[in-house]
């Protein structure tokens, strides 16, 4: 199946380089079609540098999508000081079934190691939503602290008056109060 350009935007090209998307649809195992979205930024010593390289679909995991760009950017390294973008999306054409399929078995093993003394265990998500924040900077770094202590990821997000906090993280880390 031939790649299509869905969208095509420069950017300075003489100081920043090129930023371009291909979207390209692959047979997958059960002979499902995924549209991958690859975005390449070409930066102005391309090819002689790698291009920065970014990886969506609906159809995969993100997790999936980070594995789909890591392997992505191992072919550029073989690439390296040639032409390489036609290369890499005819490389993922071929090699994307392996790469989930690789994807999958990593992802069970870990599953299966990561079962403990119950199926709660795991990696848990926990959305907050707070009324009012006074000291907004040293509110900020006292969550960062909290967070980074229970080894947690997440993020802060402010829209307008609204303040949401995003944890997620393994669940013996994140407390929850039963009501």
């Amino acid at each position: 199946m031939k790649p299509l350009v869905s969208a095509w935007s420069t950017i300075n090209q003489e100081t920043h380089g090129i930023t371009f998307r291909i979207q390209v649809s692959v047979k997958e195992l059960l002979d499902t079609d995924v549209l991958l979205k690859l975005l390449f930024h070409l930066p102005v010593n391309y090819p002689s540098i790698l291009p920065d390289i970014s990886v969506s679909s609906d159809q995969l995991t993100r997790a999936q999508c980070m594995d789909v760009k890591d392997k992505l950017l191992e072919q550029a390294k073989k690439h390296l000081s040639e032409p390489m973008v036609h290369e890499l999306v005819l490389w993922i054409q071929q090699h994307l079934k392996y790469i989930i399929r690789q994807s999958a078995a990593v992802y069970s093993e870990k599953k299966t190691l990561s079962r403990g003394a119950s199926t709660e265990d795991g990696i848990w998500m926990l959305f907050l939503h707070l009324d009012h924040m006074r000291a907004k900077a040293k509110y900020v770094k006292t969550v960062e602290k909290w967070a980074s202590d229970l080894r947690l990821t997440g993020r802060l997000m402010f829209m307008g008056k609204i303040i949401l906090i995003l944890l997620q993280g393994d669940r013996s880390n994140i407390k929850v109060q039963e009501q």
